[in-house]
């Protein structure tokens, strides 16, 4: 009988010793950079001469780690072992790959401020949000063992006194994961161990910004018992190694988190059937949002405004659910506008390591360049309330940034930007509100701040959002309370952390029997 589990306590930093135990481990992290990590393939590790230099975003001198890049040659080599691999996992016991979760969430959970402070260095994270991403990882991790467990005998179907009928869910065979920076160890988790646990083989390609965690995932797995050639990690390019992986007629799916320029590609290319192919490869995608945060005349304001700030400035805006935009109904949009900006003012971004700062950096010199150009676009498009300028030379520092008074099909106000940036807008009224939160292409988050029952239902209706919130803001989904994914451009909608995620990894089967 498996113990039931809610979702993974955050850490309260006020408490003293809390804060103690995370310098702590802020000091241990700090006496491990610049190490090299090898390349992991059917247990094996691989030193190659090219190296991906992972560095702390905050402080870009400081080198996180030095890993090893693969190429087409070792991407091949990776197909084959977990090629073999997934004949013997395919037909292991359920049972025996959630346990390697359930003891891998314990793992994470004993040195878990070891993992959040890895997280405040390699992403750039606040201590908050890094512990966020940590619980998330231990849920993810705990939620999929449970979930496999619920799947693993198939669902009921019909019999008759002539026959016997059973219906069971089968692996798909070798999974491409491709994951993110910004959750750089849930949503890497998530979806590793996601492949994973359904008796499917990974190869493992994160995000060559934030490798070095994605490294640690593999020595936790490892140490649960996960057998070689099950998940083999291989960071590298996209354009050599996710391609080539992409297109290769052994790759049975593609689980992909990143954006739409690149899951749209992704989604292409998996389409394309390749010789020797004998299958249609399955996708599943997670992209971005243009996330709207409506605010009604019948609001709580104070919230509206906490709701605002915290959902669009939290991890520097670098969220695919960070508050983008907020449509707030002219009656109101004065005050909200007014709070929105005291509130922006009282934040602060700086190194992580300390505390007490509000926000970190962005995360490379990449992302610093397009959000200050999009501050440049909004110069011109609205009226600067807040904000507007940045600073890298030692890390990627951007402050929050607030603009006002926007149209509609204004660049800032239609395009993802990924970081701490937000355009405010009015409606005449609640009808208006919502056709302007769904005039995007995308439709991931949205939050409505009202009392009146009647627009909540309406929103309920209309507003066209994989995830619908509130009076609240319209981050921060945890894992089986709100399944996340979103619709249109924002992806496949594959509702990471709900009830029907580890089906998509997996296809039915029915047997059928004369008696």
């Amino acid at each position: 009988m498996v113990v039931p589990y809610t979702h993974e306590p955050f850490t309260d930093f006020t408490v003293e010793e809390n804060k103690n135990l995370m310098l702590d481990a802020l000091n241990k992290i700090e006496a491990d950079l610049g190490k090299e990590y090898p390349l992991i393939i059917g247990g094996e590790r691989i030193t190659t001469e090219d190296k991906i230099i992972s560095v702390n975003p905050a402080n870009k001198e400081e080198v996180i780690g030095y890993v090893s890049k693969a190429n087409k040659d070792i991407a091949e080599k990776a197909m084959q072992v977990a090629d073999k691999t997934f004949e013997t996992w395919r037909k292991s016991d359920p049972k025996f790959r959630a346990d390697i979760l359930f003891r891998s969430a314990a793992i994470v959970r004993r040195r878990k401020f070891e993992f959040t402070a890895h997280l405040v260095k390699e992403g750039g994270k606040p201590w908050k949000e890094a512990d966020a991403d940590t619980a998330e990882a231990i849920d993810f991790l705990e939620y999929y063992g449970r979930q496999m467990l619920k799947i693993k005998d198939g669902a009921e179907v019909n019999s008759r006194p002539i026959e016997y009928n059973q219906f069971n869910y089968i692996p798909l065979g070798v999974g491409v994961v491709i994951s993110p920076w910004n959750f750089l160890f849930a949503i890497m988790a998530g979806t590793t161990t996601a492949a994973m646990v359904t008796g499917n083989t990974v190869l493992l390609k994160p995000a060559s910004t934030t490798p070095v965690i994605a490294y640690k995932l593999m020595e936790v797995l490892e140490k649960a018992g996960m057998p070689a050639g099950v998940v083999n990690y291989i960071p590298g390019p996209g354009s050599e190694v996710g391609d080539y992986l992409v297109d290769h007629p052994r790759t049975r799916f593609i689980s992909f988190t990143g954006s739409r320029d690149v899951g749209t590609r992704i989604f292409e290319r998996a389409g394309k059937v390749q010789d020797t192919q004998k299958w249609l490869k399955r996708t599943i995608i997670e992209m971005g949002g243009k996330d709207t945060i409506v605010v009604d005349s019948e609001a709580d304001l104070e919230l509206a405004a906490q709701s605002i700030v915290q959902s669009a400035f939290g991890f520097s805006g670098q969220k695919c659910s960070a508050c983008s935009r907020a449509v707030i109904h002219e009656d109101v949009y004065d005050q909200v506008k007014d709070r929105v900006a005291e509130l922006t003012k009282e934040l602060s971004a700086g190194d992580p390591h300390d505390n007490s700062y509000f926000m970190g950096p962005v995360i490379d010199q990449a992302a610093y360049e397009k959000i200050m150009g999009y501050i440049e676009i909004g110069k011109k498009e609205g009226n600067l309330l807040v904000g507007g300028d940045g600073d890298n030379s030692k890390g990627w520092f951007i402050n929050p940034t607030v603009f006002a008074d926007l149209d509609l099909k204004a660049r800032i106000m239609q395009e993802e930007i990924f970081g701490p940036v937000v355009g405010l807008t009015k409606a005449k009224d609640f009808d208006e509100a919502i056709e302007i939160a769904n005039n995007t292409d995308y439709g991931l988050t949205g939050a409505v701040i009202t009392n009146n029952r009647v627009h909540l239902e309406q929103a309920r209706e209309d507003f066209h959002v994989g995830n619908l919130y509130f009076n609240r803001g319209c981050t921060a989904a945890i894992v089986g309370y709100q399944p996340f994914g979103g619709f249109n451009m924002s992806g496949t909608d594959s509702k990471a952390g709900g009830p029907d995620y580890l089906i998509q990894h997996m296809q039915g089967k029915t047997t059928s029997e004369m008696l």
